[in-house]
């Protein structure tokens, strides 16, 4: 492996600490070395605190060695003052001589002028360094802001013959069609991203709470689709253990409105372009990354509109024989692992 890739693989390492944490700032990795050493480390602290750069030019104990050393990052150092003053500024202040950038920021506040800065400092700076990893690594903020709208995952779990849910359900509770292992995956997937959505028959027959609970992190916000102001206020989405947005139709007078929900509305009528729609309107809320957990008709119109980025697939080893169909979708397969007697196909839309 050469030398510098290498590092850069560190700084993405270390970077996935801050995964569901960062936003909306994108979770960067950040290594500095001096004569083939690692002299120091950080990744992005949680929103409003520092940055990458900031925590791993800190946790150097000899600050004269910055002069001479490497500093490697995942990410264009910033340029513009935020929550913080500019990395970029603080780089050049340390007099670092050498920074190497896996990929340039296309954030409008970013898009080179970090490196513009560095280099009219004197600095040698050298881009593009594992950059396909590094784009992956920051999927979520690179589509939310070059494509305006959040990365989309699809999540469903089927049965072997093909089912979301059975012909007839009894109890308003989910069905489980995976094993334990596979449901705590899941929840740890919440903790990774900004927000949940579901349809309303999903929160109808389930009466889901989708929060995280077999995992240690962040609740996502939620996100149910009522346009005809279906649902109940004592449900569980609407308890206070997260935030709840309902999105609902502009003539909706039954739109649920308490101190953990809001409603925002959507003009349903252009059935066309609904999953279009709801992509804008999060955009709006500034929701970065978003999963989508069902059910059939919802995650079909996001499919059918070609509005996702990853499809998450569980085949658990039951058979209902009648149901609810799974969705119908097309995507190159990324991924594949046993759980147990569960099945798990992670699917790339490309």
């Amino acid at each position: 492996m050469k030398i510098h890739e290498k590092y850069i693989k560190r700084c993405i390492d270390i970077a996935k600490n801050g995964l569901g944490y960062t936003r909306p700032n994108p979770m960067v990795g950040c290594v500095i070395v001096h004569d083939n050493i690692i002299i120091g480390e950080g990744f992005t602290s949680p929103y409003g605190g520092n940055h990458a750069e900031v925590n791993a030019i800190e946790s150097v104990q000899n600050k004269k060695l910055l002069k001479e050393a490497t500093l490697y990052v995942t990410l264009e150092p910033c340029s513009h003052y935020g929550k913080t003053p500019p990395c970029s500024d603080l780089i050049v202040k340390s007099k670092i001589p050498n920074v190497v950038i896996g990929t340039v920021d296309t954030h409008s506040k970013v898009a080179g002028k970090g490196i513009e800065k560095l280099k009219a400092s004197g600095c040698k700076v050298t881009v593009g360094v594992l950059e396909h990893a590094c784009k992956e690594h920051h999927k979520r903020f690179f589509t939310f802001h070059n494509k305006q709208r959040p990365y989309i995952i699809l999540k469903w779990a089927q049965t072997i013959d093909g089912f979301l849910a059975p012909e007839i359900q009894d109890k308003q509770e989910p069905v489980w069609i995976t094993n334990n292992f596979s449901r705590q995956i899941v929840h740890k997937w919440r903790t990774e991203e900004h927000a949940i959505l579901v349809g309303t028959n999903t929160v109808i027959k389930d009466n889901p709470k989708l929060t995280v609970r077999d995992w240690k992190g962040q609740n996502p916000i939620r996100i149910v689709l009522d346009k005809e102001g279906k649902l109940a206020k004592d449900l569980a989405i609407f308890n206070t253990e997260s935030q709840t947005i309902v999105i609902s139709s502009s003539k909706n007078e039954n739109a649920i409105n308490s101190k953990t929900t809001s409603t925002q509305f959507i003009d349903w009528e252009n059935k066309k372009h609904i999953a279009k729609q709801i992509c804008e309107l999060l955009h709006k809320q500034d929701i970065q990354s978003i999963i989508i957990e069902g059910g059939a008709k919802t995650l079909q119109s996001f499919i059918g509109a070609g509005l996702w980025d990853e499809a998450r697939i569980f085949t658990g080893s039951v058979r209902f024989g009648k149901g609810l169909k799974a969705p119908q979708f097309y995507g190159n397969l990324v991924w594949e692992q046993q759980i147990l007697e569960d099945s798990l196909k992670i699917y790339r839309n490309d």
